[in-house]
């Protein structure tokens, strides 16, 4: 599960050691989605469970975004890293998803990006299970889910 950020990790996390809650919005889109139309959604989710961005540790999706400039620019504007996970990092969340795609499952590996991406690098960057605090939404073109965990 390689990461890609735009921002300094060399820095200590303080809130790693207050065991405080980690938070990781999973996206999906088309070809071609825009910056603005992932930006826009991701905003709307934090929104709707009182988050702003700084609470973010990362963005994550699939690999097969790799090549999506709208992902890479969301995470160089937003300053987040960008982890693009292999669809077998992301298949065994596919019981965990709020609904299942099967052109999605197809395509990534993964019945279901936003939720999957979230979870999976979730529960990567801590000890324990993650929940998805803010199950799929969707606007014209992407997909967006923020999944929670604590930090031991």
């Amino acid at each position: 599960m390689p990461l890609q950020t735009a921002k300094d990790s060399s820095a200590p996390d303080a809130s790693a050691a207050s065991g405080a809650q980690l938070y990781v919005a999973g996206l999906g889109c088309r070809r071609g989605c825009s910056r603005i139309e992932l930006e826009a959604l991701l905003h709307r989710a934090l929104r709707e469970h009182g988050l702003a961005i700084a609470a973010l540790s990362c963005l994550a999706s699939s690999e097969r975004k790799t090549d999506e400039p709208g992902l890479h620019e969301l995470a160089a504007h937003l300053q987040l890293p960008l982890a693009l996970l292999s669809a077998a990092e992301l298949a065994p969340y596919d019981a965990a998803l709020s609904e299942a795609s099967p052109l999605s499952k197809l395509l990534t590996g993964s019945a279901g990006l936003a939720e999957a991406s979230a979870l999976a690098q979730a529960e990567s960057l801590s000890d324990g299970k993650a929940r998805l605090l803010c199950r799929k939404l969707r606007s014209a073109n992407a997909t967006c889910a923020i999944a929670v965990t604590r930090l031991s």
